[in-house]
């Protein structure tokens, strides 16, 4: 499966410039935060394909204006052909916009979210704004990474972690790590095409959850 992954900048070649062939191939979008709905909306219509979505630090147009097309994955576990895709958008705090948060706040939307996680035994990717703690992330408070993201890691170990919120302009920038989980660390700032392998998760209904497995194999039926 091909995914696109794009956060922070509104990518030229895919906007001012842009030609059908740079998503004809690509199966699912996946904004990381911090881009405009104008810019979310246009790739959506051009794509044949959904466009998930989490919010980063400087959207608070999206609460009042949402991107039409696009599904808000935030707080959520959205399947996609098989694919348990976890979404926490947002910031560490450093003021009072609705998409920061502190370590301990963020640490209460993942616990919030423990009976999914339970229910449909972990997940494939984890798609973020802010980088885990200690992994692309920066010493200034704005761009700390949280290390709750880390623990969430450690515990599930999905296949991918998408982010952004690291600029690559600011000259401590990482297209790809690993973590010591081993998920595969991408951030996502501008746009970056990634091939998932059927082997790099469950096949659809194979979750080892039986009953989300259940659902899923009664969902495919109807």
């Amino acid at each position: 499966m091909k995914i696109l992954a794009i956060a922070d900048s509104e990518d030229k070649a895919l906007w001012d410039f842009y030609k059908p062939e740079m998503l004809r191939e690509v199966e699912l979008i996946i904004g990381c935060g911090d881009l405009s709905a104008s810019y979310l909306e246009f790739l959506v219509t051009m794509a044949n394909c959904p466009l998930l979505y989490v919010r980063g630090n400087h959207d608070e147009s999206l609460h009042h204006k949402p991107p039409l097309g696009c599904i808000n994955i935030d707080d959520q576990i959205y399947n996609f052909r098989g694919i348990r895709i976890m979404g926490l958008g947002g910031s560490m705090r450093y003021n009072d916009s609705r998409d920061m948060y502190t370590e301990g706040q963020m640490r209460k939307r993942i616990k919030q979210m423990r009976t999914r996680l339970a229910i449909m035994n972990g997940f494939d990717i984890l798609v973020t704004h802010a980088p885990a703690a200690g992994y692309g992330d920066m010493e200034d408070l704005p761009h700390r990474g949280f290390d709750c993201f880390n623990e969430l890691l450690e515990r599930w170990h999905p296949a991918y972690m998408l982010f952004g919120h690291v600029h690559k302009e600011y000259g401590h920038f990482e297209r790809q790590s690993v973590h010591s989980s081993g998920t595969k660390l991408i951030n996502a700032y501008g746009k970056y095409y990634l091939d998932i392998k059927d082997d790099e998760h469950p096949a659809r209904g194979k979750t080892g959850s039986p009953l989300y497995d259940l659902y899923v194999s009664l969902k495919k039926e109807l």
